[in-house]
């Protein structure tokens, strides 16, 4: 990523509150047809997040990074913003937590029926948690 390219203003907001506010090079998240990075002048877009890893590159040499939670993308005039369910640096991930978490969230897939909408909830907390651990497991 050349230093001198121009950059974008992005916002990434949880509901506890702002987690990032600046200028970027490039923002890089997962929607639900899939992976994104967002450059200055990108083309206007809404998109539904999944759960990934966030990675706000400030510059060519500092990537924030943070475990997305879902939520939506909105790109517009060179502003991206982020409205996510949590953002939580990979440092502060619990391996061992998440863990126990995931197989908390198997056996709720397993006993729910199929279709109803407990199954659908257990098996969105069970992507969320496996792709958690897997950016835990990264640090």
């Amino acid at each position: 990523m050349a230093e001198g390219r121009s950059k974008l203003e992005a916002q990434v907001l949880t509901p506890e509150g702002e987690v990032f506010s600046g200028e970027l090079v490039q923002l890089s998240t997962r929607t639900a047809v899939g992976e994104v990075g967002i450059l200055a002048r990108h083309a206007p877009m809404v998109a539904r997040l999944v759960p990934t890893e966030l990675r706000l590159h400030v510059s060519e040499n500092e990537t924030r990074r943070y475990a997305q939670g879902e939520g939506w993308l909105e790109v517009f005039a060179n502003q991206a913003r982020v409205l996510i369910a949590e953002a939580i640096p990979p440092e502060d991930l619990d391996a061992g937590e998440l863990r126990e978490r995931l197989d908390d969230a198997q056996r709720r897939v397993a006993e729910a029926t199929e279709g109803s909408a407990t199954h659908e909830r257990a098996q969105r907390e069970k992507r969320r948690v496996e792709t958690f651990l897997e950016i835990a497991e990264r640090k």
